[in-house]
């Protein structure tokens, strides 16, 4: 996969960072008919649940911690968050509570380890030819009996923001009309093997993790 692709993908993330919640909490252009947003709900809160059940969770590191959607439900449950994000547009929107490192995972080392390795959103957007060295870069974030724990898409995301999709890639359109390419692979559980994940009742959202 090009570097040049990867870089469009970090640029889109910063750039979208002011819209970035409005997809989380269905507003705006993201808004659902209201049975389709009850459904989305109760997938969000099936997700919630799961990783509560995790608690505690001990010091956590958390990949691509974006706009903090993730980070803000990791807090309460840890004793530590170490959020990292390649994007300090997004950090920025983060909150308080966490560590924060600006820094392109594909590049970071971690210098330290962690009880959970936790992701949001991001493992779609490892390409193919990455995804061995991402796996290793978790395994050295964790400490023995360390943990993972992601949440992804379990089925292609919204029309209001895609405009195309072709061999893994995804053209994303902001609200304001700008247009970039970012990777993006709908993996399911059959690609990962050794982990212990389910998709929720309406088919939103891949979650799970296990023990590496």
């Amino acid at each position: 996969m090009s570097e040049a692709l990867l870089a469009e993908q970090r640029r889109y993330y910063a750039a979208r960072a002011p819209e970035y919640e409005d997809w989380w909490w269905r507003r705006g252009r993201y808004a659902l008919e209201p049975e389709d947003e009850a459904r989305w709900f109760a997938d969000v809160a099936e997700v919630e649940r799961a990783l509560a059940e995790l608690a505690p969770l001990g010091d956590v590191l958390e990949l691509a911690a974006g706009t903090g959607i993730w980070t803000r439900q990791l807090v309460p449950l840890a004793t530590r968050v170490v959020a990292v994000d390649a994007n300090a547009e997004t950090l920025a929107l983060n909150g308080a509570g966490a560590e924060h490192v600006v820094a392109d995972i594909f590049d970071w080392e971690p210098t330290e380890r962690f009880d959970l390795c936790f992701f949001g959103f991001w493992l779609s957007h490892v390409p193919d030819d990455r995804l061995d060295s991402f796996w290793a870069l978790v395994r050295s974030a964790l400490g023995p009996g360390g943990r993972v724990f992601l949440v992804d898409n379990g089925r292609r995301g919204d029309a209001a923001h895609i405009s195309g999709s072709e061999h893994g890639v995804e053209m994303r359109r902001l609200g304001d009309g700008r247009e970039f390419r970012i990777v993006k692979h709908y993996r399911d559980a059959a690609d990962l093997p050794g982990l212990d994940l389910r998709v929720t009742e309406n088919g939103h959202f891949l979650y799970g993790g296990g023990v590496l």
